[in-house]
C-alpha cells in the first residue's frame, strides 16, 4: 500500500506465536470519522497493536472485561454487515460460591454490543441469569491510556514525550489526560451508567444481583469529553444516527447484483468496506486507506480507490480531486518532500508528526501520486462527459503538470525520485519499503529511481492533460502534451524494454542503468495503454504465467528474482489492487480468459478471508485442499484492497461508459466463472440513470439495459 511510514516488517522480525494470536483476521475495527477501534473478538483491546485512536493517537491501550476474575468463555464474536455494530456473546466459567452454592458454567449469558458515533464508544453490557437461582455476578472493566502516537505503536521510538496527567475520579466518571510536546491536551473520559462498588484510574468493579431469569444492564460511554449520563436513550439515538450515516454513505453509485449468493456477499462487504472506510470531509467524500495502521487521508490508495470505483460512483472520485487539489503543494521542503504542484503523499494529526519529529503531518514524498491525480481527474471527465465539472481543479492540474514535466527535465528525461532527507522514505513509488527496488544482482541501485510504472503514469497523464485542454478549446496545449506523451512513450520503450526477458526493467538507477528485474509494476503499463500491441501481448503471458500468478493472485515477483520472498512485503507478496490494474491493463489488450481466471483467484482467496480481501497476503504456490496465507500485520479492512472487485469486474464486463455520447459501450463481456446473471442498477450516465443486466447463454454473455429513466435516453454497444 502506500505505506507512508516505515516499511512493514518481515515475518522473521516478529514473534510469530505471539502474533498470530492477534492478526488482522482475528481483530476487529470500528470506524466514525478520525476516530477508530480495534478489539479482539471478546471485544477486548490489550494495548499491543490495538486500541481507540482518534486524530494518530491512542486514547485507550487497555480495555478488558472480567467475569469472576477471569475472561469469560467466548460464544462469538463478529462485527455486523453493515460494521456499524460488534457484538460479543459470552458466558461464564464456574464461579466461586460466595453466600450461596457455586454457579456452574453456561448459567450466565454476558452479551456485550458497541458501536462509534460522535467520536465516542457507546457500549451496551448486559448480563441475563438463565439459572433457577438468584446470584451475585463480579464485573470488573480494566482500562488505561497510553496516548501513544500511531508511529509509537508501529515502534518508533522517542527520546522524549509529553507530560501524563494525574487521573481525575468522580462517582461514575474517570478521565485520563496527557498534554503531547505540541502543547496539545489529549483527554479519554470513561463513563458508566450505574455507580461501581469500586472505581479507580484503572479498573471499576461492579458487584451485580440478578435474580433467576432475570437481566442487569451497563451502559458505557468513552470518549475524549464528559457527555451527559450513559443510559439507554443515548444509547438508541446515537445508535439510530450511526446506522443512517454508514447506510447513506453505502447507498452513494450503483448497485451490484448477482446470481450467486457468496460472490454477492464478497461484493456486499467489499462495498461495506468502502463505506467504513469513507470520511466525509468539508472537500465531499474521501477514503482513508486502511484500518489500523493508515486510518488517515493518503494520495496514492485515495487515487486507485476512486479509479476503481468510478464507473459505479463518481461522487468519490470529485471528493478525492476536492481535497488533493486544496492541499497541493504551494512550497519547496526537503523535509516534506514538497514542491510547488507536487500532490500529497500523505497526512497526519498526531503528535509526532505535530513536532516534526517525522515529516508526515503533510508529507509529498509519492513520485506517482501527482501523475495519478491528473490520470483520476481525466478519467472522471470522461466519466461525467463534462469537462467544465474540472474548472475547479484546472489550476492544480496545470501546476500538477508542470511539476511533471520540471522533475522529468533531468539527465535521464523520466520522473524520477530522490528523498530530500533522511527522515523521508527512500522509496516513492508503491513499493515502497526500503528493498523493494533493486538490480537483477540483488545490489540496491543509487538514485534519483525512475520506475517503469511511475513513467506510464506521466505518459497516461500527459495524454489526460492533452484531451481536457482539447475540450477546453487549448489546441496549442492540447498539442504540447500529446507530444510530450509520445516522447515518453518512445523513450520507455528504448530504454525499459529488455529484448531478452521480453519484460520491461523494473527502474532506472541514476546512471541511467536499467533494473533488470521483472517485476509486477510493469503490469501497470497495461492499464495505461504505453506498451505497443506486440509487448503489450508479451506482458500478458508472463503475468498470467505460473511463475507471476500464485493461483490467488499475481505476486509482486516471481520466484527467480534474488530478492523473491513469498513472506516479505513487496517482493513476492500479493497484493489485490496490484492485481486488479495489471487485469484491468489486460482488458484493454483483448484478454478476457486469464481475467475471469485472476477472478477466480481472488474470489477464492476473499472466501478464506471472511469475504474481506486485505491489503496483501503472502505468495506461496497455491496448493490443492489449503487456503492462501495471511500476511500478519496487513491492513484489514483496507481501501484499494476493498475496492479491487469493482475494477476486476468492470474488466471482465468489458464495460466502458461514453458519457458524452451517452454511450455504454460492452466489449466481449465475460462474467465470473461463479454467476450466471449480473445486473447493474442505478448506473448514471449523463442525467439518465440505466438498470443494465449480463446473462450468461451458453459459452456467450450478453447484455441488455433493462430500463432506463430521464430526458436523454442512453445507447448500449455491445462487440462480441
Amino acid at each position: 500500500m502506500t505505506q507512508g511510514m516505515t516499511r512493514e516488517p518481515a515475518l522473521a522480525e516478529l514473534d510469530i506465536e505471539e502474533v498470530l494470536e492477534r492478526t488482522p483476521q482475528r481483530l476487529l475495527v470500528l470506524k466514525e470519522s478520525d476516530t477508530f477501534l480495534v478489539a479482539d473478538t471478546y471485544g477486548d483491546v490489550t494495548g499491543e497493536a490495538d486500541g481507540l485512536f482518534h486524530n494518530d493517537t491512542r486514547i485507550l491501550s487497555t480495555f478488558r472485561l472480567r467475569f469472576g476474575g477471569q475472561k469469560p468463555s467466548l460464544l462469538s464474536g463478529m462485527v455486523s454487515q453493515d460494521n456499524v455494530f460488534f457484538t460479543a456473546h459470552m458466558t461464564n466459567h464456574p464461579l466461586s460460591p460466595m453466600e450461596s452454592a457455586a454457579t456452574p458454567k453456561g448459567v450466565i449469558h454476558l452479551e456485550r454490543k458497541r458501536f462509534l458515533w460522535a467520536g465516542r464508544i457507546f457500549e451496551r453490557i448486559s448480563l441475563f441469569n438463565y439459572g433457577d437461582q438468584p446470584l451475585q455476578a463480579p464485573l470488573t472493566l480494566q482500562f488505561a491510556a497510553d496516548f501513544h502516537d500511531m508511529f509509537e505503536v508501529r515502534g518508533e521510538k522517542r527520546l522524549q514525550r509529553g507530560q501524563q496527567h494525574p487521573s481525575q475520579v468522580s462517582e461514575r466518571v474517570v478521565q485520563l489526560s496527557y498534554t503531547g510536546l505540541d502543547q496539545l491536551l489529549r483527554t479519554v473520559c470513561i463513563e458508566f451508567s450505574e455507580v461501581p462498588g469500586q472505581l479507580d484510574e484503572k479498573h471499576a468493579e461492579f458487584l451485580v444481583d440478578i435474580r433467576e431469569r432475570s437481566s442487569w444492564t451497563l451502559h458505557v460511554e468513552i470518549g475524549t469529553d464528559v457527555a451527559a449520563e450513559p443510559g439507554s436513550i443515548r444509547y438508541r439515538t446515537a445508535a439510530a444516527a450511526a446506522r443512517r450515516s454508514m447506510r447513506a454513505r453505502q447507498r452513494r453509485g450503483a448497485r451490484l447484483q448477482s446470481s450467486a449468493r457468496l460472490f454477492q456477499t464478497w461484493l456486499d462487504k467489499s462495498r461495506a468496506d468502502l463505506a467504513l472506510l469513507t470520511t466525509d470531509l468539508p472537500t465531499g467524500p474521501y477514503p482513508y486507506a486502511g484500518i489500523p495502521w493508515f486510518s488517515t487521508p493518503f494520495g496514492r490508495d485515495a487515487i486507485v480507490t476512486a479509479l476503481q470505483t468510478l464507473w459505479l460512483d463518481p461522487s468519490l472520485a470529485y471528493g478525492v480531486l476536492a481535497f488533493l487539489a486544496r492541499h497541493q503543494a504551494e512550497q519547496t521542503s526537503t523535509f516534506r518532500d514538497s514542491e510547488p504542484g507536487k500532490i500529497m503523499h500523505e497526512m497526519r494529526k498526531g503528535e509526532m508528526a505535530a513536532v516534526n519529529e517525522l515529516p508526515f503531518a503533510q508529507y509529498y514524498g509519492g513520485v506517482d501520486t501527482t501523475p495519478l491525480f491528473i490520470v483520476l481527474a481525466g478519467a472522471y471527465a470522461d466519466r461525467m462527459g463534462d469537462v467544465q465539472t474540472l474548472d475547479p481543479f484546472w489550476p492544480a492540474l496545470e501546476a500538477a503538470v508542470r511539476w511533471i514535466e520540471h522533475s522529468s527535465a533531468n539527465d535521464s528525461g523520466f520522473l524520477s525520485y530522490a528523498r530530500g532527507e533522511a527522515s523521508g522514505l527512500a522509496n516513492q513509488g508503491w513499493k515502497d519499503s526500503h528493498d523493494s527496488v533493486f538490480h537483477q544482482n540483488g545490489s540496491t541501485p543509487e538514485g534519483p529511481i525512475a520506475l517503469i510504472e511511475v513513467q506510464g503514469y506521466a505518459y497516461r497523464a500527459y495524454l489526460s492533460m492533452a484531451k481536457l485542454a482539447e475540450w477546453r478549446g487549448a489546441a496549442d496545449a492540447a498539442s504540447h502534451w500529446r507530444q510530450r506523451a509520445q516522447e515518453l512513450r518512445t523513450a520507455v520503450e528504448r530504454h525499459f524494454w529488455q529484448d531478452d526477458l521480453r519484460f520491461y526493467a523494473l527502474a532506472l538507477d541514476g546512471t541511467g542503468r536499467p533494473c533488470r528485474v521483472r517485476a509486477s509494476n510493469a503490469g501497470h503499463l497495461l492499464y495505461v495503454g504505453l506498451p505497443c500491441p506486440e509487448r503489450g501481448q508479451a506482458l500478458v503471458r508472463q503475468l498470467l504465467s505460473s511463475a507471476f500468478n500464485s493461483g490467488w493472485g499475481i505476486r509482486t515477483l516471481p520466484p527467480e528474482a534474488v530478492r523473491f520472498n513469498p513472506m516479505s512485503y513487496h517482493n513476492g507478496s500479493v497484493w489485490p489492487h496490484d492485481v486488479v490494474l495489471c487485469a484491468a491493463g489486460m482488458a484493454r489488450y483483448g484478454e478476457r480468459e486469464g481475467i475471469v481466471h485472476l477472478m477466480s483467484g481472488l474470489f477464492e482467496a476473499a472466501t478464506q478471508f471472511g469475504m474481506r480481501l486485505p491489503e496483501l497476503f503472502c505468495g506461496f504456490e497455491r496448493a490443492s485442499g489449503e487456503a492462501p496465507i495471511a500476511y500478519p500485520v496487513a491492513c484489514l479492512p483496507q481501501a484499494w484492497a476493498a475496492g479491487s472487485v469493482f475494477m476486476l469486474l468492470q474488466a471482465c464486463l468489458g464495460l466502458r461508459i461514453d458519457a458524452r455520447r451517452l454511450t455504454i459501450l460492452v466489449e466481449q463481456p465475460r462474467l465470473p466463472t461463479e454467476i450466471d446473471c449480473l445486473q447493474v442498477r442505478h448506473l448514471h450516465v449523463g442525467k439518465q440513470r440505466v438498470d443494465l443486466n449480463f446473462q450468461r447463454l451458453g459459452q456467450r454473455v450478453v447484455a441488455f439495459i433493462e430500463q432506463q429513466h430521464g430526458p436523454q435516453p442512453v445507447r448500449l454497444s455491445v462487440q462480441f
